[in-house]
Formats: C-alpha cells, structure tokens, sequence
C-alpha cells in the first residue's frame, strides 16, 4: 500500500508543479536579470543571533527603515501575497533590512502578525544607516532610500545575487522596465510580483531538472 502511494505521489507531484508554474502570465519562461552580481549583504545583528546570506538563496529584499510601524502594511501585504504562496520552498527567504537600534519595534511587529501564520523565513538585519546607504546605493536601481532609509519598493535577488526583474518587451509588445516592485500596492504583488517569483522557481527547477538528467 505504501509503495502505490509512493508511485502515485511521484506521477502526481511533477504534474502539479508543472500546471502550477505555468499559470504564470509573464511574457517569458526565464526572469531577466536587471542588475548583475549586487554586493554580498553586509554583516548585522539579527533577532535570533544567525548570519543572513543572499548566496545561494531566492531572497526577497525590503528595506524597513526608522519606523517600521510606517511599513506594517507593506509587511502585511507581502506576508499574504508573497510569503504565504513561496514559504514551502526550502531556498526561499524574505530579508528586511532595518537601522539598528530598532530591535524592540520589530520584535514587537513579529509579534502583532505572528497571528498570521510561521514566520521562520522572515529574517531581519540590523546595519548601521552608513552601511544602508552604501548597499542600497551599490545595487544602482532607479529607486531611492527615503530620509529614514526605507522604501515601500522590495527587490527579487537570485541565488547568484543577482536582481531580477522585467526588462525588454512584455505581452502587448511595449518596452517596460521593472527592478522593484510596491509592496504598499496589494495589487502589484498580486499581478506582478507573485508571477515574477513564480518564474524564479520554475527557472531553477528545470535547471535542476536538466542537471538530474545528466547525471542519469
């Protein structure tokens, strides 16, 4: 019995994650890449004492600044359009950058949408405001840090540190360009955003898929 339910898994699952990633409307099967190779996250104190990496990770990138009650909301929408859908995945991870000295305010945020659901791949940084400046500046997007060195705006970066995004023709045939997305706007994650992850996933599963091939 146990083997039939074994067989039976392993026929069913590669069909669903294969209808599952093809919902995605992006105009490609590949997420471009916007900016190449951004700089290794600097080292920071976290809640829970462990170093946070990008290397190797599908990372969402936010950057809370002073007043993280400010971005409650943007917390809240990614958490139930982002993180709720990808939190199964093992190489996937949410990493919100925060001036130091705001421990206290984001344990107490942790704590108000902990209700929500398992949070263990919420990691949150905590660098001096001249080591945000320095990294956000070096990742060269066409967004800015406001005056308390936050953004509404969270960024996709592959395991190789790379931004992705859109770039180039979309559906309708009009060039766009896009290597940030609101995550104050419910409806960008939704339309947007939760595509372009969708694309990552898949992109690395059919890279693995290949290489499990060769090995073969």
């Amino acid at each position: 019995m146990k083997r039939k339910i074994v067989l039976i898994v392993l026929l069913v699952l590669p069909l669903f994650l294969y209808f599952y990633f093809s919902l995605a409307k992006h105009n490609s099967l590949f997420l471009p890449v916007v900016v190449e190779g951004i700089k290794p996250l600097p080292k920071g104190e976290t809640l829970d004492g462990k170093e946070v990496s990008l290397k190797d990770k599908i990372t969402v990138l936010g950057f809370l600044g002073e007043d993280a009650v400010k971005k409650k909301e943007t917390i809240f929408n990614l958490n139930q359009k982002i993180y709720d859908r990808y939190a199964e995945f093992e190489d996937f991870q949410m990493v919100m950058i925060v001036p130091e000295g705001n421990q206290e305010e984001i344990t107490k945020l942790i704590e108000d949408i902990s209700i929500m659901g398992n949070l263990n791949k919420w990691r949150f940084v905590f660098l001096s405001s001249k080591d945000i400046e320095t990294f956000f500046n070096a990742m060269k997007v066409k967004e800015s840090l406001d005056a308390d060195f936050g953004t509404n705006y969270v960024f996709i970066v592959d395991k190789d540190r790379n931004l992705r995004g859109r770039k180039g023709e979309n559906k309708k045939g009009e060039d766009e360009y896009k290597d940030a997305y609101n995550a104050f706007s419910a409806s960008e994650l939704s339309n947007e955003m939760t595509d372009d992850v969708k694309i990552l996933l898949r992109e690395y599963r059919l890279a693995l898929k290949k290489n499990h091939k060769r090995e073969i």
